[in-house]
């Protein structure tokens, strides 16, 4: 195994994981939010922030620098196009993140249960579940066709 097979297939990973943990977390977890009693809100939104990000911040950094890595450096059956690409879906999940979800994660942790954060949290992570999904499908491609 090459160093840049290694690459790739840490990509794959992560991004296979990542994909999984959004298609929860639209599908269940964020629901379930409009569940929590009113006077818990505030704590449990802390507390899902705590959490989440031990189990978030490893795959999407590893997605990242994988990324990366295949942009500056593609490999052979794959070629620069796809390569950016990956690299740019990456970018767009760090920024819908930071600019949409994290602040309506906080507004939760600070204002508990505000009317219709859920909801907009629940409509605005489509895009996170699109985008993963079609990274993890990039990756998984990119795997098969540098082999």
């Amino acid at each position: 195994m090459t160093v840049i097979d290694g690459v790739l297939a840490a990509q794959a990973l992560a991004s296979g994981i990542m994909c999984g943990v959004i298609w929860f977390v639209q599908l269940v977890h964020y629901p379930l939010f409009d569940r929590v009693p009113e006077a818990d809100t505030s704590a449990h939104a802390l507390e899902n922030q705590r959490r989440t990000g031990r189990v978030v911040i490893p795959p999407m950094l590893v997605e990242g620098l994988t990324a990366a890595t295949v942009a500056v450096r593609p490999p052979a059956g794959i070629g620069l196009p796809p390569a950016i690409v990956g690299l740019a879906l990456v970018l767009a999940l760090w920024i819908s993140t930071a600019a949409v979800q994290m602040p309506l994660h906080a507004r939760l942790a600070q204002d508990g249960h505000a009317p219709g954060t859920v909801a907009r949290l629940v409509r605005t992570n489509w895009i996170r579940t699109v985008l993963w999904t079609a990274r993890a499908c990039l990756a998984t491609w990119m795997l098969h066709a540098a082999a």
